[in-house]
């Protein structure tokens, strides 16, 4: 009898989806939206900056003296940078961290708000209700 673990690890997704046993949903309720990833909004600002500029992947690398392909990963949403990352990608770009994470909860704000808006128009007609938008005037950072 061994005692060893299966070759296969046990995966447990953040998010289930819509094709997996047990994670059906009533019919008459839409699917809910992916909301966007905070990596993913703030590499996005990053790149449109960095091409707004005209300035090369490698250029913006060497001046916030970090790799060019972790700044690769960290605009294409496939890395979490750290808020000194951040700082150094920002001040390369001519920008303050607090632009950065302005920039990027602007556009959180209106993806999720046309994605509510949405979500509450669908809710509100199978509901017969009338759906009501939130508004987002803060920003939150969670470590």
């Amino acid at each position: 009898m061994s005692n060893q673990a299966p070759d296969h690890a046990r995966v447990i997704p953040l998010r289930p989806s819509a094709g997996r046993p047990g994670t059906t949903r009533p019919a008459d309720r839409p699917p809910t939206p992916r909301e966007p990833l905070w990596r993913d909004l703030v590499g996005d600002v990053l790149r449109r900056e960095r091409q707004a500029q005209e300035r090369t992947l490698k250029d913006v690398a060497d001046t916030a003296r970090i790799s060019m392909p972790y700044l690769s990963e960290v605009e294409r949403g496939r890395k979490e940078a750290s808020s000194e990352v951040l700082a150094a990608a920002a001040r390369a770009l001519g920008l303050s961290l607090g632009d950065l994470l302005a920039r990027a909860q602007g556009e959180l704000v209106r993806l999720t708000s046309r994605t509510s808006r949405t979500s509450q128009t669908s809710h509100a007609s199978h509901a017969g209700s009338t759906a009501t938008t939130s508004s987002h005037n803060g920003l939150c950072l969670a470590a």
